[in-house]
């Protein structure tokens, strides 16, 4: 789809603007950050606009030299060039113009929870904590766990995390569904493949702001910790459990030995967990046309199988395959699929455009 002219012109003069500003050293407080969030979401839409812009009018004045006899070799030569080249940056145009989700630049909250299985779903809820936080670190992101609950043989029986960085909900939101794994566990004698499974959520973490909790719609409890900590967690009554009374949702954190610190980390899972609920309710209304999209948000939904005897991951909802599973499962190779689903999702996207 080609972007008209005008718009283009409007979105150099809106990024111009918003250069002027921020270089005028005259914005402050929220002013600023305001400011400083439009200019980083704009200057990707506004350097490959002026790239389309600069073709266009390169080919218009190559084509008026076609007229030349002296030219018109010349301006053949690249205009070729330029012709095959132009349309892949109009379907950038394109894809940087189409409208993004509020909360893609936000940090997010990772939670991975061991399902059918038994002792094998924790060990593989264990094996994806650190393929995402082997990514992240390729990222750039910090990774920094707010609750766990160890399985006994290794693994997690549930681990949430919050994730901080550039560009995480947008690049980790397409992995909420169930993974499923295929291998045979160490325990097993006769070499027979196991499936088990673990569901994974990813949420996007609200700003303060976003999400207001009135301290009388809380009951907070406080008891004992249980699980590893030594004589610390027989003695003190640090763990919390929060139950927001209007919703019903509950949450629990005895990890840190600080009562304070583990009600912190409570707060942030709950104002979280709120703030998903919100972005579900408000978008209800385009939960159709979501469904024709890559991840549909259904958590429920089976969208990856990791079969260890094969060396293959299998991304369901897209029918990709990738004989590259050590890769994947150690983190660095990840990437390969949350790009894959990032472009499936902008070519959706645009053809729905386009119909």
């Amino acid at each position: 789809m080609q972007v008209p002219a005008e718009r283009l012109d409007q979105i150099a003069h809106r990024f111009a603007e918003l250069e002027a500003r921020m270089a005028s050293g005259t914005l402050e407080g929220d002013a600023f950050v305001q400011a400083s969030r439009d200019y980083a979401e704009l200057e990707p839409v506004a350097r490959v606009a002026a790239e389309v812009k600069s073709a266009r009018e390169e080919i218009a004045g190559l084509e008026e030299m076609l007229a030349d006899p002296e030219m018109k070799a010349m301006a053949e030569e690249e205009l070729a060039e330029l012709r095959e080249r132009l349309p892949e940056a109009e379907r950038q145009l394109a894809i940087a113009m189409l409208p993004r989700d509020s909360a893609d630049n936000k940090p997010a909250m990772l939670e991975i929870r061991a399902g059918t299985g038994g002792d094998e779903a924790a060990l593989f809820a264990g094996d994806l904590f650190r393929m995402y936080e082997r990514y992240a670190a390729e990222q750039g992101w910090k990774v920094e766990p707010v609750s766990m609950n160890a399985s006994e043989v290794g693994g997690f029986k549930e681990i949430v995390a919050n994730v901080a960085g550039n560009g995480v909900f947008a690049k980790l939101k397409f992995e909420s569904g169930v993974h499923r794994v295929q291998r045979v566990p160490e325990t097993e004698s006769g070499g027979r493949i196991h499936t088990s499974a673990a569901t994974v959520a990813v949420l996007p973490e609200p700003d303060e702001v976003d999400v207001q909790i009135d301290a009388g719609d809380l009951k907070i409890d406080t008891y004992r910790a249980s699980g590893a900590g030594g004589q610390h967690v027989n003695t003190t009554d640090s763990a919390i459990r929060i139950t927001h009374l209007p919703t019903g949702t509950v949450v629990t954190c005895q990890d840190a030995r600080s009562q304070h610190k583990n009600k912190e980390k409570a707060m942030q899972v709950l104002r979280t967990r709120l703030y998903d609920a919100q972005r579900e309710a408000t978008q209800g209304a385009e939960a159709e046309a979501r469904r024709a999209m890559v991840g549909s948000g259904d958590r429920s939904e089976r969208i990856r199988t990791y079969n260890f005897p094969q060396g293959r991951v299998t991304d369901h909802r897209i029918g990709l395959t990738l004989h590259k599973l050590p890769e994947i499962i150690a983190g660095p190779g990840l990437g390969e699929l949350v790009d894959a689903l990032i472009a499936e999702d902008e070519a959706k996207r645009l053809a729905a455009l386009s119909e």
